[in-house]
């Protein structure tokens, strides 16, 4: 094989690999041009248009039938490839906040809240994952924080997830798919 062949094929399979993943990095949505939204990594943020400007925060029902348990947490705000570390602060702090109510008034103590990586996204517009925690989950570095208002977003693009304990929360960071650790 040339080696001009097998680069191409490395290549080739690359892209294919990130496709896969789901990177939305450099997403293509520009809300001032709606035939930018028309591709699928773009569905979130067409609903988010059709949200009253009041709406800061809503919800959405996951519609991937392989996960009929799940709802997402989503800002009406867009920023670029839905980087949550983008928000404005108070946003961010809003969003979690009502995440965490969403999911206690759907799983009572049994929720959690997930976080994609950027490399991990299939949609450009910022949501968070709510669902029923799985039991027995405790992978990766973790931090116990005392409420919604300390959990930070790593600027380095990994997933975080979130559920409680006892009257913490406990704050998981430095990994890639994080809504694996919610029921489908």
């Amino acid at each position: 094989m040339s080696l001009p062949f097998r680069f191409g094929v490395c290549a080739f399979a690359l892209a294919a690999s990130s496709a896969l993943l789901g990177d939305v990095s450099n997403c293509a949505c520009d809300l001032a041009k709606p035939e930018t939204l028309a591709t699928r990594e773009c569905g979130l943020c067409r609903e988010a248009l059709k949200q009253p400007e009041s709406a800061e925060i809503f919800f959405l029902k996951d519609i991937n039938p392989r996960k009929p348990n799940r709802w997402l947490a989503l800002t009406r705000t867009y920023v670029p490839s839905g980087a949550i570390e983008k928000l404005p602060r108070p946003l961010q702090i809003k969003l979690w906040k009502a995440a965490i109510e969403k999911a206690r008034e759907l799983w009572g103590g049994d929720w959690g809240l997930a976080y994609n990586s950027r490399v991990n996204r299939t949609q450009c517009h910022t949501h968070v994952h709510i669902g029923k925690l799985l039991k027995g989950l405790e992978p990766g570095k973790y931090v116990d924080v005392p409420g919604p208002e300390h959990i930070k977003v790593p600027a380095d693009g990994t997933g975080i997830w979130v559920h409680p304990v006892g009257k913490m929360l406990r704050v998981h960071y430095g990994e890639g798919i994080t809504e694996t650790a919610l029921l489908r």
